[in-house]
């Protein structure tokens, strides 16, 4: 697709596909409150007995539908899930954490709904404190470290393990390898208290003000061997979005994130929070191939379907297209696998903001190490990076607009 034709509205005059997930996002999580506590509980006890397994997995064998999966995976108890190996460890745990989509479109509401930070570059990983020890694992299930800390619970010692013994907190970091920090992005449970149910804006409060208390903060000690760190976060008007942006951090940038104040902590990719990188905020904003150059043509990751169909990761999943049945025959491929491909010239076509048509050129089989195929919004953000990205002036632009005049800027449309 030519660069012109990949058209970025400044506002929209029609809800996009993005902004239209939003709402269907707010909705559902005002209809649907899970058994927070439950499934928080659930998460403490499998991160602490799930044991630190990493083997490269197989090629996996044609997939439960699914209504079958989705039900096993809320069966599971902690003892099956302790026995989870390989891949399935691997998914099991990738879906615990709030993944955000990548940003395509700019929300409606961002000055005054959404919060923004520097996210910070290294491994997206839980922290769990309980039974005097604590444990952070990263997203494929495997033990990053094993350490005492000065979170509740966290180490065997009688300041640190005054309460209840069967209280436990759950942390969303990212551990930084330069300082040996983990930032805290988010706050999943507290003393055995969840916060899945609660808004991000009372998560972000609730964090600031508990976690200093507990001397997390404080420089390491022989009982404290990593440092927690918070991360500065800010409303998203324009002097939060400069701080986020350009303000000096402890640590190396990888892009901003943007989170809704409304959000719940919702396991798995949603659009109620929004990553977005520059060049000037992040070393890598296109992806690199295998041996870290940028490909001359866009490559993605699919999920093969029985039918042949190529799916993302997203839940409901987005078809980029289909593979023929006696190519996959002779190509020994199964349903389940994560194949690569190129985007060839031909680009991507898109109607009211869904994919209509893709060109796609076979590449092979993905990585092993891989857990699930590429998201739709990732696809599109690469894709939107080469032909026409999203500048930080659009996104300044759109929180300096002053709120009488976002009604009329929704017949505003902008070339890309």
């Amino acid at each position: 697709m030519a660069p012109h034709d990949l058209r970025r509205p400044f506002k929209r005059p029609l809800i996009s596909d993005q902004e239209r997930r939003r709402q269907q996002s707010l909705l559902r999580q005002a209809q649907n409150r899970l058994d927070a506590q439950r499934h928080a509980r659930f998460l403490a006890s499998t991160a602490l007995s799930l044991p630190s397994q990493t083997p490269e997995p197989e090629p996996e064998p044609e997939s439960e539908p699914n209504h079958e999966r989705e039900s096993y995976e809320k069966e599971l108890d902690v003892l099956e899930a302790s026995k989870l190996k390989g891949a399935e460890a691997r998914k099991w745990f990738a879906k615990q954490l709030m993944l955000p989509e990548w940003m395509i479109d700019i929300p409606e509401t961002l000055t005054n709904d959404w919060f923004v930070f520097a996210r910070p570059s290294g491994k997206r990983c839980f922290v769990v404190s309980s039974n005097g020890t604590t444990i952070s694992r990263l997203k494929n299930g495997s033990i990053l470290h094993r350490f005492p800390s000065k979170l509740p619970n966290g180490a065997r010692t009688k300041e640190v393990s005054s309460g209840s013994s069967n209280s436990y907190s759950i942390l969303d970091c990212i551990f930084h390898e330069q300082d040996q920090t983990y930032y805290v992005i988010d706050m999943i449970c507290w003393r055995g208290y969840s916060l899945y149910d609660c808004t991000s804006e009372f998560r972000f409060f609730w964090l600031n003000s508990k976690l200093a208390e507990t001397g997390a903060c404080d420089p390491p000690s022989f009982y404290h061997k990593y440092r927690f760190s918070l991360v500065p976060v800010y409303s998203c008007d324009q002097s939060g979005l400069c701080a986020a942006y350009s303000a000096p951090v402890p640590y190396v940038k990888d892009g901003v994130l943007f989170y809704s104040k409304h959000a719940h902590y919702q396991a798995g990719i949603t659009p109620l929070a929004l990553v977005w990188k520059d060049e000037n905020c992040s070393q890598y904003v296109m992806d690199t191939d295998s041996k870290g150059q940028v490909p001359d043509q866009q490559q993605v990751v699919l999920e093969l379907q029985e039918d042949g169909k190529l799916t993302t990761c997203d839940d409901p999943s987005v078809v980029f297209g289909c593979l023929d049945g006696s190519f996959i025959q002779q190509s020994d491929l199964h349903s389940g696998y994560l194949l690569r491909f190129a985007i060839g010239d031909g680009g991507l076509v898109l109607v009211d903001g869904k994919l209509e048509k893709a060109d796609l050129k076979y590449l092979g089989k993905a990585n092993r190490a891989r857990a699930s195929a590429d998201s739709f919004s990732k696809v599109m953000f690469q894709y939107s990076v080469r032909h026409s990205p999203l500048r930080i002036d659009d996104l300044l632009g759109s929180v300096s607009l002053p709120v009488d005049q976002e009604s009329k800027a929704d017949d505003i449309e902008m070339d890309g």
